[in-house]
C-alpha cells in the first residue's frame, strides 16, 4: 500500500523533473556569427572565424534558390541578422531573422507579391518530426534540443549570412 509520504515525494520528483527548463545559460565564446549552407543542411555558430557548433538542418519544403515572395516555400538568401527571439514558439524555441530587407521587398514587388516574413530559426516541436528532410514554410529547424542551446548562445544582432 502506497503511503501519503510515497505520493507527495513522487509527485515532488514529477514536478522536479518538469523544471528540467528549456532555457539553458552559455558562458562560453560570443556567437559573433551564423553561417547557414543551404546546399550542406548545414547550420555553423561561430566565434570570428572559429566553429563553435555546427548543426544538420531542415529548410523551406522548396529549397533550392532565394526566397522570392510569401508562400513560396523557399529559405531566403543573403546577409540577414538575428532581431527577435520568441521563447513562446509554436516550434519549442525561435530566433527571428531581419527578413525581409529592402531589397526582398522590392523584388517581392516586382513580382506583384508580398514578401512575407516570419522567417526563424526554430525546433520541431516533437510533434514535426518524420516530415522529411526540408519541411518548413522557409524556416531554419534543428532538433529541440539544439534550439534550446542556440537560443542560449545567439544573441539578438547576430549576422546570419544564408548561402545557396
Amino acid at each position: 500500500m502506497i503511503d501519503r509520504r510515497s505520493v507527495l515525494a513522487g509527485a515532488a520528483c514529477c514536478a522536479l523533473a518538469g523544471c528540467g527548463s528549456r532555457f539553458k545559460s552559455y558562458d562560453g565564446p560570443e556567437v559573433t556569427r551564423i553561417l547557414v549552407q543551404k546546399d550542406g543542411r548545414r547550420m555553423h555558430l561561430l566565434h570570428h572565424d572559429q566553429v563553435l557548433k555546427t548543426y544538420r538542418i531542415a529548410l523551406g519544403y522548396a529549397p533550392l534558390g532565394d526566397k522570392r515572395h510569401e508562400g513560396d516555400g523557399r529559405t531566403p538568401e543573403g546577409r540577414y541578422y538575428i532581431d527577435r527571439r520568441n521563447p513562446n514558439s509554436e516550434f519549442h524555441l525561435s530566433l527571428g531573422i531581419s527578413y525581409p530587407n529592402r531589397a526582398d521587398i522590392a523584388e517581392a514587388a516586382a513580382l506583384g507579391k508580398p514578401a512575407g516574413g516570419d522567417i526563424f530559426i526554430h525546433g520541431r516541436a516533437g510533434r514535426h518530426r518524420g516530415k522529411g528532410r526540408d519541411w518548413t514554410a522557409g524556416c531554419i529547424a534543428v532538433k529541440d534540443r539544439e534550439i534550446e542551446d542556440i537560443y542560449a548562445m545567439v544573441r539578438e544582432g547576430t549576422v546570419i549570412d544564408i548561402l545557396p
